[in-house]
């Protein structure tokens, strides 16, 4: 199934992000989507490579995630791959059966655990979503015919509604739906009022957005984000409310609180909710429920 027949359905679209391990044991990821995902979210996003840090394959770890009975959606990056490679991945998805795309440019490379590696950037998000509809459309991007029948997907892309510059941010946004786009998740938000603001003038566009949600774990991550973090600000008063959590038995409380708090302010202008746990994916049907929605009927 592709996310974009739910947006069409006008459901409320719930995804949640997952990250591979580095290593080849993905147990410990399966019995988590199964345990605390599976009836609570319409779609798992598979991280390729996430901040820059090398772990197993998006690709291969939406395969497993389907053959388990969920809805992967992978996250693929033009940092680490050429033209080439990239649509030979995206081709390589349509023959596994994933027909749910996250397109981005990626993080630098200075960023994670191989600081020395080389990045790629050949193609950006917006080229990347161009791409992709040529290879929908039965072409690659020299223009060769694609063998058989094209591939079909719902391409999906980032936007950042809290950044600085809502002009930039809105015209990147207005360049990926010309390019394809067809469904947007956005960057982490802590402020609700300027995600609102910018749901006013985003829905020119006419393309369902997901409210992104990072959970904010304490006070340490929410500084490291406000300092490295483009597009993402914890306000200040959110970082004192963080501070609660000390006086509390269990830590983390006061950031699932919160999580719940911003679905509730936002939903009514948004087309869904992603979540990125960061690894607290037991802590998602919590933030639910606090929230005020209800179990996936599946």
């Amino acid at each position: 199934m592709r996310i974009t027949e739910l947006f069409q359905r006008d459901e409320f679209v719930l995804t949640a992000e997952v990250g591979p391990p580095k290593g080849v044991e993905l147990d410990h990821l399966i019995k988590d989507a199964h345990e605390y995902l599976k009836t609570r979210v319409h779609a798992l996003n598979v991280t390729d490579n996430q901040s820059s840090v090398m772990r197993t394959g998006s690709l291969a770890t939406c395969k497993v995630l389907k053959d388990e009975g969920l809805l992967p959606i992978f996250q693929i990056t033009c940092r680490d791959r050429n033209r080439i490679a990239l649509q030979s991945d995206v081709l390589s998805a349509a023959l596994l059966g994933i027909e749910n795309l996250l397109l981005l440019t990626g993080d630098y490379t200075t960023l994670g655990d191989h600081p020395q590696a080389k990045p790629v950037f050949d193609l950006d998000s917006v080229s990347l979503i161009h791409a992709v509809k040529r290879l929908e459309e039965g072409f690659d991007l020299a223009g060769n015919a694609v063998d058989g029948a094209p591939p079909k997907f719902a391409k999906g892309a980032v936007v950042s509604p809290c950044s600085d510059s809502v002009d930039v941010q809105l015209a990147k946004m207005e360049a990926k739906v010309k390019a394809g786009c067809e469904y947007f998740q956005t960057q982490g938000v802590y402020e609700p009022e300027k995600f609102i603001k910018f749901m006013e003038q985003a829905k020119q566009f006419g393309v369902p957005v997901q409210l992104g949600l990072i959970i904010p774990k304490n006070v340490g991550m929410c500084r490291y984000m406000n300092a490295n973090v483009a597009g993402v600000h914890v306000p200040d008063d959110m970082i004192e409310e963080l501070k609660a959590d000390k006086e509390k038995t269990k830590a983390g409380d006061t950031g699932v609180e919160i999580c719940a708090r911003l679905i509730r302010e936002c939903k009514d202008y948004c087309q869904g909710v992603h979540i990125m746990s960061l690894g607290w994916e037991n802590r998602i049907p919590e933030i639910l429920d606090m929230a005020g929605i209800a179990p996936i009927a599946k």
